[in-house]
């Protein structure tokens, strides 16, 4: 008996862009479309178009060649940046869509959740849901009646159990679609992004839910921005760009590589305002990292005072904008974030249209020697965050020592803190002995 789960070879998916529906052709639209094709032709060819110009569509590969084996009971995250082929793989794999090219093999009974309400029928209630959603996977009644319950406990919906979903929110939708995809016992849990939009509350909850599942020997699929959730939950990661596979192997690894590969060489980006990132609010122009005092390029140690500097378009009249400045390590997890609360300028008030630029100084003895990346985030009015950027720019610290001296201890962790206020007393002079006071038997006075 096989102990694959997922075999995977030559998948490829295409899609055809900018092609549109067949339109319905009344008798009097086919007479009036054969006296005036001859014309729009003649007009094609005068204007040095070829026949059918018009008409052709473009296509592209939303993925191509992938091939890969997944073990049962393993857990693999799938990591890249938006348009990698990461959901269409999963659909492929859900059996939602099709492939192009090549084939990809289940051995087992699939359990999916890739969009919030994937599977539930809006005039349904929340119960008739669970029991059409378990039969789909080939459960019978008595299986379905014996998980019943701990799926609404789950998904905390017990008082709106028997209301149509049409009715939920999103995140009541949400919890009661993954409880039913985690509780109905697929050998294969497939989990999308769609786990961004619940609470941390319930993200931590679903992750333990997962964890138990592949604890349990079942195989799962986990696609994830959440780096530190993609490395806390899975064996293996597949990183993916442009609809094909770049690396896979063991997760701290792979999320190095890719953090890594996604930045830019030096200390400083710069975009065109048609490339740049952002939306109709604002635009970034430039991200840069240097040293407070010296050049640009200087190394940057534990002692280096760094300015960081966001410069961006305002395109609102009238509104203030605060850039917020986030560190992560290579895992994707925060070190810390910062925004200018006490900013003296421009901070609460109206900001005309027009380029700014906001720096964040990091004092001497912050950070270790490591390599952080910088993220940034766009809040207006101080409170709603109107866009967030992905990992734009390394910093690379390097220890102020190139060697280890004697007598010289080098910190560890992600901050390099500068020397802490510490005390030491005698607390009794002597030996010990067994005068100690019995703990258990010590009161406490209130």
């Amino acid at each position: 008996m096989t102990d694959v789960a997922i075999r995977v070879d030559g998948l490829g998916k295409q899609y055809r862009i900018g092609a549109q529906s067949a339109r319905y052709y009344t008798f009097r639209d086919t007479l009036s479309e054969m006296f005036t094709t001859p014309f729009r032709r003649a007009a094609r060819l005068l204007r040095g178009q070829a026949y059918g110009a018009a008409d052709l569509t473009e296509t592209i590969w939303a993925l191509r060649g992938i091939s890969f084996e997944i073990k049962k009971g393993e857990s693999v995250g799938f990591i890249g940046h938006n348009g990698a082929g990461k959901s269409t793989l999963l659909k492929i794999l859900s059996r939602i869509t099709e492939p192009t090219e090549g084939y990809a093999v289940i051995y087992g009974r699939v359990g999916a959740l890739l969009e919030v309400g994937t599977g539930f029928h809006p005039e349904l209630t929340g119960r008739e849901n669970i029991f059409l959603n378990a039969a789909i996977l080939g459960m019978s009644r008595r299986e379905i009646e014996a998980k019943f319950d701990e799926i609404v406990d789950f998904a905390e919906v017990e008082k709106f159990i028997d209301t149509p979903v049409k009715h939920y929110s999103s995140g009541m939708t949400l919890r009661l679609g993954f409880a039913v995809a985690a509780h109905l016992e697929p050998e294969i849990l497939i989990v999308d992004e769609v786990l961004a939009v619940g609470d941390a509350r319930f993200q931590s909850k679903c992750m333990g839910k997962m964890n138990a599942v592949s604890n349990q020997g079942r195989t799962v699929l986990f696609v994830s921005h959440n780096l530190s959730a993609v490395q806390s939950l899975c064996q293996r990661v597949i990183w993916l760009h442009q609809g094909q596979i770049v690396e896979m192997g063991e997760p701290s690894q792979v999320i190095r590589k890719y953090l890594g590969g996604t930045m830019e060489a030096g200390s400083e980006r710069i975009w065109s305002f048609d490339d740049a990132p952002g939306n109709d609010q604002v635009r970034l122009r430039r991200i840069a990292v240097r040293p407070v005092s010296g050049t640009p390029n200087d190394v940057i140690t534990t002692q280096t005072p760094v300015a960081v500097e966001f410069e961006y378009w305002n395109l609102k009249p009238d509104q203030y904008l605060d850039v917020y400045l986030t560190l992560e390590n290579d895992q994707g997890a925060t070190v810390f974030n910062n925004f200018p609360s006490f900013e003296p300028n421009w901070h609460g008030s109206p900001m005309p249209v027009g380029l700014f630029r906001s720096t964040c100084y990091l004092p001497p003895e912050l950070l270790n020697s490591h390599i952080y990346y910088v993220r940034a985030s766009f809040f207006l009015n101080s409170r709603n965050m109107i866009y967030k950027t992905s990992s734009l720019l390394a910093i690379k610290v390097q220890h102020e020592h190139s060697e280890l001296l004697v007598g010289f201890y080098r910190s560890e962790g992600m901050i390099h803190p500068p020397r802490l206020k510490w005390t030491t007393e005698l607390v009794r002079e002597g030996e010990a002995d067994s005068a100690e006071p019995d703990v258990a038997k010590t009161s406490v006075t209130r």
